[in-house]
């Protein structure tokens, strides 16, 4: 259990308090729910579909709780469109209208078909995340029969589902509020992503108003039309845009499902789900978990408690979409971002804040940002909502165990940028990357790279595929003989004071460079070089001397300029380091 010296006040607690109390007033445990539907790429923002429900989850079962999450895998939907993924063409557009778990995987994919394809990817990314929950397959459930009972009891109450769902449609035609005019508002790509489908038909038909749609049994499509019921026999006709036809009797069919603004509050009802939040698709007016609120009833159930959450974007990148390609999944941020950072991420914002995840430039800031959270809480100041922040990231309680289990972390944690930027420089060589980072802090001996991971493979990960073009680090070969002869004497002055010191001991002076080859040392040389030339001692502090600063400044430009032929690079200090003694003076001595 962790520990607290006060009460918490923050999103997590509160949510969790408000499940428990929801529980308690209908007399039921509390079970938390989670609706993911395989029909593309499971992005980042799906994730908070899982999070929300689990960080409320991990709470309650360390107050000693019994709680059960559901991940229902939304697989018997409709394959709506081709998206733009690997292994995929044109000729998928014959599966549109089946259900995923009948559409091909993408070329390449030894998954049985499309929605196992990937969904396996998230299973996996969530044993990553430490992530507790069953997993339940739609098309198991409907395939099976498992729902049948279900399906008979909103046909037969089709004429009240009907009624319900005719206020919402009145309201959408736009006689008082413009509900699908703010609506359309939503992303429809985030909208299709999202847990079943937000903007699926209703059942409503001309030839009347049926909440249960059959797959055809010619085409395997839902391009069909429910013409007649009979609830006596439980006969039902359809018709197919194949042009196939039949009549099939319901309490034995299993080829179908529910439309999606019945099937989810029957599903809450079938569970018993007393938690399950749901994105801005899903609860603008008019959308299924507004209607649900009436149409739960009917299967005996209240609607769930369900907070609204917000997009999870990118930086630099716009509102993430799992039919277009390119948008990062959990597993693809878990190759930069150690899973507790990750979860910390999900665990910082309220649900209905939106935030980014940085996977560019500034990824090395989410890095500095924990580390400080880990820092704080290592001390006596930290409060009890950063120690419950970084214990809910970095560890989860084991329902099987009854322990918290602690998740992989970085037993020597160095600076994100750091390793990133000797990476780069040593692109990747371990030899090299030992050397320079053992010389980082040689009062603390490394003498192998395993302390240092699994960051340092974070890192490596990200320099080779998500590292800035503009900020990649390529030393030159050769000397720059045209801007060594273009020196002006302080330049030149400069130069020499770096490479062979001031002729007085540091720390006042300045000695030859590689008299003190260690992080502290370079630093000490680089940085003193401006003052000397001033008749300043090395090590003299001196603030607010604009002119100094500017000098400083100069100098390193003249620095990145000769190694890299950039204005801009990683620390001087690092990067000499990493070159090596020899080839500085190499590429520094004018002819």
């Amino acid at each position: 259990m962790t520990e607290r010296n006060a009460p918490l006040d923050d999103w997590v607690s509160r949510l969790a308090d408000e499940a428990v109390a929801f529980a308690e007033r209908n007399e039921t445990p509390v079970k938390v729910a989670s609706g993911i539907s395989p029909s593309g790429p499971i992005h980042l923002g799906n994730l908070r579909e899982v999070m929300v429900p689990h960080l409320v989850a991990d709470e309650l079962r360390r107050r000693g709780l019994q709680v059960e999450h559901i991940i229902s895998w939304d697989d018997f939907d409709r394959f709506r469109k081709v998206p733009n993924v690997p292994g995929v063409d044109d000729s998928w557009a014959e599966h549109i209208g089946k259900p995923l778990t009948r559409v091909p995987a993408p070329h390449g994919s030894d998954a049985e078909n499309w929605a196992e394809h990937f969904r396996r990817e998230l299973q996996g990314a969530l044993e990553e995340l430490g992530v507790e929950y069953r997993g339940i397959s739609q098309t198991q459930m409907y395939t099976s029969g498992a729902y049948i009972d279900q399906v008979l009891h909103a046909m037969a109450q089709r004429g009240r589902i009907d009624s319900i769902l005719e206020r919402y449609r009145t309201l959408d035609r736009g006689d008082s509020t413009p509900v699908q005019e703010n609506a359309e508002e939503v992303d429809a790509d985030a909208a299709e992503a999202a847990s079943g489908a937000a903007q699926d038909a209703d059942g409503s038909s001309d030839s009347g108003y049926y909440p249960y749609k059959p797959y055809c049994s010619a085409c395997g499509t839902d391009f069909t039309t429910v013409t007649a019921y009979d609830d006596e026999s439980t006969e039902l006709t359809y018709t197919c845009r194949c042009g196939h036809g039949e009549t099939v009797i319901l309490r034995e069919h299993t080829d179908g499902k529910l439309v999606w603004k019945v099937d989810w509050p029957m599903r809450w009802a079938f569970e018993k789900i007393t938690f399950e939040p749901s994105g801005v698709d899903h609860q603008s007016p008019g959308s299924s978990f507004a209607v649900g609120k009436d149409v739960a009833p009917i299967f005996g159930w209240k609607r769930p408690l369900g907070p609204m959450y917000a997009f999870v974007g990118i930086r630099g990148m716009a509102k993430m979409s799992s039919s277009k390609g390119g948008v990062p999944t959990a597993a693809i941020a878990l190759r930069y971002l150690e899973p507790p950072l990750l979860r910390w991420l999900y665990g910082r914002k309220k649900p209905n804040q939106s935030f980014d995840v940085a996977l560019d430039g500034e990824l090395p800031r989410t890095y500095d940002e924990w580390d400080a959270l880990v820092r704080k809480t290592g001390g006596d100041k930290a409060q009890p909502g950063d120690i419950a922040a970084h214990a809910r990231a970095a560890s989860v309680l084991d329902t099987a165990s009854g322990r918290v289990r602690e998740l992989p972390l970085t037993p020597r944690p160095m600076p994100y940028k750091t390793l990133a930027s000797v990476v780069d420089i040593t692109t990747g060589d371990d030899e090299q990357t030992l050397r320079i980072l053992a010389a980082l802090e040689p009062d603390r001996p490394l003498t192998e790279l395993e302390p240092l991971r699994p960051r340092l493979d974070r890192a490596s990960a990200w320099v080779a595929e998500q590292m800035p073009a503009d900020e990649r680090t390529v030393v030159r070969a050769q000397p720059d003989a045209e801007l060594l002869a273009s020196l002006t004497d302080e330049q030149r002055e400069g130069l020499r004071l770096l490479l062979e010191g001031s002729g007085t001991p540091a720390p006042a002076g300045l000695g030859r460079l590689e008299d003190d080859w260690t992080l502290a040392g370079i630093t000490h040389q680089v940085y003193g070089v401006a003052k000397v030339q001033r008749g300043l001692g090395a090590d003299q502090i001196v603030k607010g001397d604009k002119e100094l600063a500017a000098a400083q400044r100069a100098f390193f430009v003249l620095l990145y300029r000769l190694l890299v032929s950039s204005d801009t690079g990683p620390r001087l200090p690092t990067l000499l380091l990493a070159i090596g003694v020899d080839r500085v003076r190499s590429l520094l001595t004018p002819a």
